[in-house]
Parts: C-alpha cells; structure tokens; sequence
C-alpha cells in the first residue's frame, strides 16, 4: 500500500481549515478533534464504543473550538482522524505516537506496525495537518500579524480509578509566563478548579503542536484542557467557550504588543 492509496475516496481529509482569514490574534488547533479511521485501516481491531471514547479522540475539544473560534473570530485548524491511527500530538517515532495500548485498552490494529506503515501513517494524517499550520503561521509572519497558538484539548474526568477534580486546566512548557495569565484569568470564578500543568505537562519528547509551532518560533503558546463530561455536552461546549474568550481576550491585551 502506498502513501498515495492510504486514504481511499470515502475518507475525509487529513485536517478542516475553519475562519482562515479571522482576524484574531490566536491561531486554534485542534490535534485530537476526530475519531474517523482510515477505511483501509479498518476499526483497528476495536469495538465502535472504544472508538468513539476518550481513547479515540478529544471529546467536545472540537466543538468549543468552533465556538471559540466563532467568538473570537480566530482561524481554526482540526485534525482529521483518530490519535490511535497516529497522534498529531506526539513525536513521530515515539511509543504514544502510534499506541498498542490506551486507557488500558489493547489496540489490536496497531500491533506490529513497521516502520513502512507507520511512515504510511505520518504522510497521509499526521505531515499534512502540521505542515498546514506551519503554513498558517508563515502566512501571519510574512504579513506581520501578530500571533499566538492556544491548542484545545479535553481530558477524561476519571483515569485509571483517579478522579480528575479539574473542571480545565493549562498546560505548558517553557512559556510559563503566559501560562500564569490563563491561570489567573481562570481562576477568578471561585467555583472553578483550574490545574496548573495536571494531568499533564508539555514537554519535548511528549509533544509535537506546542513546542515545535510555538516555542520554536518564538511565539507563544498553551495547551487548554477541559472536562469531557462537562463540554461533552452542547450546552457545556458553548459556556466554556465563552469563558476561554473572555480569558482569552484578558491575556491577550497583557501581550499585545
């Protein structure tokens, strides 16, 4: 199989352009916004519910990113097929960028897979959306527009027994300037719990879209993480993106330059 015939005519492209000409400030991504699977891949061995879980996908990571992007009249970049097929989030090469396990899930599909497929894998899913944001901020920089990199994710509310008391959280690398802004324009609403770098922390062997289109040029960057069960719904969608622009907004006017 070649890269060429990876994807077949019934699949989807490898990312969705949204407002690309908005006028924001904030370029929005979204690395795990799909659970599609390549047709030719099948349903890497996984029953439809697992698929269609936490595993699978950012679940309403992509819906309060069209929102906010609507909000903040910001472009919006969404990745176009599963993390299990190959994690737009992940450095190519490492265990998690094609995982054989996930939430304590085996991924029958994944086992065994060369580099040749893997290869298959990065050229028809994961190059192009990186190469498109690349492309999006070559654009901003040519025509001297400032910008910054906010990507929207969402986590599960319980792992591996732990409940997550988290209602978002942000995330980061070296960027902890700016990440302290979101911090404290979160965590006016007393009733919120707003982690600080939890569950997760960005790093350089653990992640691909923060360190490599934000840290590296010189621009900053945060990771927002929300509740699945709480933007997992419309409703809860739509209220947290209209708190992470008003967040948003807040922390921008500080950088602004």
């Amino acid at each position: 199989m070649s890269v060429e015939t990876l994807l077949t005519a019934n699949d989807g492209p490898a990312f969705e352009l949204v407002n690309e000409h908005g006028r924001s400030s904030a370029l929005l991504v979204v690395d795990h916004a799909s659970a599609a699977i390549p047709e030719r891949l099948g349903d890497l061995g996984l029953a439809e519910a697992d698929r269609l879980s936490h595993i699978g996908w950012d679940i309403g990571a992509a819906a309060v990113a069209r929102h906010l992007s609507r909000l903040l009249d910001a472009p919006l970049l969404l990745s176009g097929f599963s993390r299990l097929v190959i994690d737009c989030n992940r450095p190519l090469g490492v265990a998690a960028s094609i995982p054989t396990v996930s939430g304590g899930i085996a991924i029958p599909g994944n086992e065994g897979v060369d580099e040749e497929g893997a290869r298959r894998r990065a050229e028809a899913c994961f190059l192009p959306y990186h190469r498109e944001i690349t492309r999006l901020l070559d654009v901003r920089k040519e025509k001297n527009e400032r910008t910054v990199v906010i990507a929207v994710h969402s986590y599960t509310p319980v792992m591996d027994g732990f409940v997550r008391p988290w209602h978002a959280s942000v995330l980061y690398g070296r960027d902890t300037a700016y990440a302290a802004r979101w911090l404290e324009e979160l965590r006016r609403d007393p009733k919120l719990v707003i982690g600080d770098n939890e569950p997760y922390r960005v790093t350089d062997g653990g992640d691909s879209t923060i360190p490599v289109h934000a840290e590296k040029r010189g621009l900053h960057g945060v990771l927002i993480e929300t509740r699945q069960d709480i933007v997992g719904v419309s409703e809860g969608a739509l209220e947290w993106a209209d708190r992470l622009a008003t967040a948003f907004r807040a922390v921008d006017a500080s950088f602004e330059r």
